[in-house]
């Protein structure tokens, strides 16, 4: 279906990865943009434009043309996929020293999105450079790169928890039996943990210091009690910087609205799953995948909350586009 495919894009809120055929990742970049506002000027893609965030003047700032799993700036999108295919054109150079010609695109699209928001992808894939474009539902994408039996009459289930939404879904002959999509996820968690930090400590701290503490200091449940981190951020009295401790158990206790949002979308897709399909799940259970997978302890809870067998995914970063990647290697 996919042999005259060359090309897979992860295009998500949070990160894009482009994988090229036999040649595996070659891109992995946050899904951010520098502009100059006075200009329109884009200062810089990626890891460099996320970097800046915090540090540069009030005319420039760092934005996300992606939001909750779908375009929210086309025309930004389109600049950013531009530049990323150009990186992955160079990585092929200099792999096999074949100038890359316009690539064939297969590109996610999360499951429950509207006609206009997954037009919006397709065209913004488009106009970045790509001679064809297919899109497909990450859930299937994330289960085949999990290495889960898709094709198969028995069912599986994958529960992917990214940066805008979370989609649980079961799967069967190859194709999404059932699925649900909350936009509730790792972005969610962040702004939680900024809002806290605001209420409890009157400071304020950016999106990249939400996120490294929900990385080293959240988890699921179950928390140590004496665990905890030293935060820098900005008293909003003062406006000076100032050092501040965050532990493990309030910041637990901070995530548990996101986390229980999480367990109950799971949870709804279950009852509305099959019997015949629900019956495999006791003993193949459930696999997570994306970066919210990486919050310790949440399979444990999501275990206990469902009496099934849970799964962290070997590489749940990279599920997705290493799904859709195996898809063109098979078919060459």
């Amino acid at each position: 279906m996919f042999e005259n495919y060359d090309v897979t894009i992860d295009l998500g809120t949070s990160n894009t990865l482009i994988y090229v055929k036999r040649k595996h990742i070659v891109v992995r970049e946050p899904t951010m943009v520098a502009k100059n506002l006075n200009t329109g000027v884009i200062e810089a893609f990626g890891i460099k434009a996320k970097n800046m965030i915090g540090r540069t003047p009030e005319d420039i700032v760092v934005i996300r043309p992606m939001n909750e799993g779908v375009v929210v700036d086309c025309e930004t999108t389109t600049a950013m996929l531009q530049h990323f295919m150009e990186l992955a054109s160079k990585q092929t150079r200099l792999v096999t020293g074949m100038k890359w010609r316009k690539p064939n695109v297969l590109v996610c699209v999360p499951t429950g999105i509207t006609s206009v928001e997954k037009r919006a992808i397709y065209l913004a894939v488009k106009q970045a450079g790509a001679q064809d474009v297919q899109t497909i539902e990450e859930p299937l994408a994330a289960a085949i790169g999990a290495g889960l039996p898709v094709q198969e009459p028995a069912g599986c289930m994958v529960v992917d928890i990214g940066g805008g939404t979370t989609q649980a879904a079961v799967l069967s002959y190859g194709g999404i039996a059932v699925s649900s999509s909350i936009r509730t996820a790792g972005d969610v968690m962040d702004q939680a943990i900024i809002q806290y930090i605001k209420k409890h400590f009157n400071a304020r701290i950016g999106e990249g210091t939400a996120e490294e503490i929900k990385i080293d200091t959240g988890y699921a449940f179950l928390a140590p009690p004496d665990e905890k981190r030293e935060v820098t951020c900005v008293d909003l009295v003062t406006g000076l910087p100032k050092t501040i401790k965050v532990f493990s158990e309030e910041i637990s206790k901070v995530l548990s609205n996101s986390v229980n949002c999480i367990i109950d979308a799971v949870k709804s897709t279950l009852e509305v799953t099959p019997p015949e399909l629900a019956s495999d799940m006791i003993d193949r259970g459930i696999v997570l995948t994306g970066g919210g997978a990486l919050l310790r302890n949440i399979d444990t809870l999501l275990r206990n909350e469902t009496g099934l067998p849970v799964h962290v995914a070997e590489t749940p970063l990279d599920c997705v586009v290493a799904g859709m990647g195996r898809l063109l290697d098979i078919d060459r």
